[in-house]
């Protein structure tokens, strides 16, 4: 597996922050996103066509995922989820089209993490106030304070390690199969990849959208509870 290809270098507040390949499919992913919003949304009426209802569906589901994880009161994170589900799902799956998962690429799975993170912690800040918030680190003894705070920003280091881990041993795994078939005959790598895409790209890509929005969900509860 080589690295991403660097595409060109932004300069930002004195920073050069290298921009590869995948943070632009990334970006890409983002504007179709921001487009299909648009148009999807559009003329939305009482009486739902087939469009409004497929949209109408999958809130609905979002929606009832969020209520039996999170509970009734945090119906305000159904927006935030769905767009999560969304935007992991193809950001693991566009290898289906000949492209590197983004979320092969630590940098870009640590700021989908520090998002968690921030939506996490400031959640909790709004919902139990500054001052519990920061008192709670020395419960139930004070003296465990600095673990509790150790323990916080592992989400993020987590999150971003276990989605990085298994999407690029899927990479890993695939192209060396395609080597080992191309050894034995060109031809090889026609037909027999097939299932074995579906199982790296497509089962192995949701099940680690799913435990990422999973345990988001999870420690938005706990913490803002805690």
């Amino acid at each position: 597996m080589e690295a991403s290809k660097s595409i060109f270098i932004l300069r930002l507040f004195g920073f050069n922050i290298n921009i590869t390949e995948n943070i632009i499919v990334q970006w890409i992913i983002i504007l179709i996103f921001i487009a299909l919003s648009i148009l999807l949304t559009r003329n939305l009426g009482l009486i739902p066509n087939r469009k409004q209802s497929i949209l109408e569906i999958f809130v609905e589901y979002i929606g009832k995922m969020v209520k039996e994880n999170m509970g009734e009161a945090y119906t305000n994170f159904i927006p935030f989820v769905g767009t999560m589900i969304l935007f992991l799902v193809c950001m693991n799956l566009v290898g289906l089209v000949g492209v590197v998962p983004p979320t092969s690429d630590l940098s870009i799975n640590l700021g989908m993490a520090m998002i968690t993170f921030v939506v996490v912690q400031g959640y909790a800040v709004k919902k139990v106030g500054l001052i519990n918030y920061i008192t709670a680190y020395g419960k139930p003894y004070f003296f465990i304070f600095p673990l509790n705070i150790i323990e916080r920003f592992m989400l993020p280091i987590s999150l971003s390690l276990r989605l990085f881990g298994n999407m690029t041993a899927a990479i890993i795994i695939v192209d060396l199969i395609y080597k080992a078939l191309y050894s034995i005959n060109p031809f090889a790598q026609l037909l027999i990849p097939i299932p074995i895409h579906i199982y790296f790209d497509i089962f192995d890509g949701i099940i680690q959208m799913i435990i990422f929005v999973m345990l988001t969900m999870i420690n938005i509860k706990i913490i803002s509870e805690h």
